[in-house]
């Protein structure tokens, strides 16, 4: 058996288990196509249909499978993922900080645009779900909301969650919908919005030259959504923060923005520095969206594989965490492969999940999925002067 079906046959395996209502076809196609992009890890239907494990000799006639199996409306994104992404959604639960949602736009070609929702997941994020579109600007509240209402039923109950966002999500209506669904937030300000208190009305930025740096009790724009303000500018750079939130303001709960920052990454894994989505000829949105759910299961098999290696193969750094970790309380359980590797080889597996995905290096020949994603995390420790 070739490496490329050995992981098939492994990921079979797993999504009967997750997904016991899917239809044989469909799990086969999608276990074949995911392995696949582990092997080749790029999103050009070329070099897939090059190394697809295939009877049919000619690499056209692969090249339209892989184009049929995208084009299968019968393969829901949001289905497929939803197991996986509950799983991590509750072990991200019982984290310190709880469960802490990202939602960003990218760029996917000169014509579409993605908008995702991820967690963060150590000093990264996994994606949850997203939603593609054929246009060069940002995609409305519309879909914004759609977006977080599927993702909501995959929460645990009673969970602390937090939603971040950039400028394009800092407005009163994604303010209310939090609100409404009992989340946290930290949501960054455009400068122009309207800012009231008792102090009158002015703008956001002009708050932030005053250096009026902690507001409570301010309403946003003509719809006066209640929120409190936090602004960071330090010195030596131009754009100060400022980031509306649930909580009482302070420097802390301002700078917890910082942690929006872990999606960067992940999107460089879709994109540039890991599979080249952004080079797909690909035309309509829904088979990019399909595209995007091989990458992500992909990645979810990149990040549980790392994790193992690292329990497991630790180098000196990760001994020292774990040291330091057993010092400060038990470890949390981990999760292993449903089928380990029988002796360690040469980059056996991923290395940890803070690598570029263009540096991992894949199982070769190894049977079975490992059953994500419980380890123990690190700390999220970073100060603004590192990433802006």
């Amino acid at each position: 058996m070739s490496g490329i079906r050995a992981v098939a046959a492994g990921l079979i395996d797993e999504f009967k288990h997750r997904l016991p209502q899917q239809r044989k076809t469909q799990r086969d196609n999608l276990a074949l196509l995911v392995a696949t992009m582990l092997e080749v890890r790029s999103a050009n239907l070329m070099d897939l249909a090059a190394s697809l494990p295939r009877e049919a000799e000619r690499t056209d006639m692969r090249y339209q499978w892989i184009a049929r199996v995208l084009g299968n409306p019968l393969i829901d994104p949001d289905g497929v993922m939803a197991p996986f992404a509950a799983e991590v959604l509750e072990q991200a639960a019982a984290e310190p900080g709880g469960i802490v949602l990202i939602l960003d736009q990218s760029k996917l070609s000169e014509r579409h645009q993605v908008l995702m929702v991820a967690v963060r997941h150590g000093k990264r994020a996994l994606p949850l779900a997203w939603r593609v579109a054929a246009t060069a600007g940002a995609i409305g509240f519309a879909t914004q909301k759609d977006l977080l209402d599927t993702v909501a039923p995959w929460l645990p109950a009673s969970a602390a969650v937090c939603l971040m966002g950039d400028r394009f999500y800092g407005t009163a209506d994604l303010i209310a919908l939090c609100q409404k669904q009992g989340w946290d937030d930290r949501l960054r300000l455009k400068g122009t919005l309207t800012v009231r208190d008792k102090a009158g009305r002015t703008t956001a930025a002009a708050r932030a030259k005053s250096r009026d740096f902690y507001l409570e009790g301010v309403e946003l724009t003509a719809q006066r959504a209640k929120t409190q303000i936090g602004i960071i500018h330090d010195p030596g750079h131009d754009q100060p923060w400022i980031v509306a939130m649930s909580d009482k303001p302070s420097y802390r709960t301002t700078l917890e923005y910082s942690e929006r920052w872990a999606i960067e990454p992940m999107f460089s894994d879709f994109k540039s520095r890991g599979f080249g989505i952004d080079n797909t000829q690909l035309r309509y949105p829904d088979r990019l969206a399909r595209l995007l759910l091989v990458m992500a299961l992909a990645l979810y098999s990149a990040v549980s594989t790392g994790r193992w290696d690292e329990v497991h193969y630790p180098t000196p750094a990760e001994k020292r965490f774990e040291t330091a970790t057993r010092q400060g309380g038990a470890l949390q359980a981990v999760t292993l492969h449903a089928w380990p590797p029988p002796h360690r080889q040469a980059h056996a597996g991923p290395v940890p999940a803070t690598t570029p995905l263009e540096d991992l290096k894949l199982i070769d020949g190894q049977e079975g999925l490992p059953k994500p994603l419980r380890f123990p995390e690190p700390s999220f420790e970073v100060s603004r002067s590192t990433i802006d």
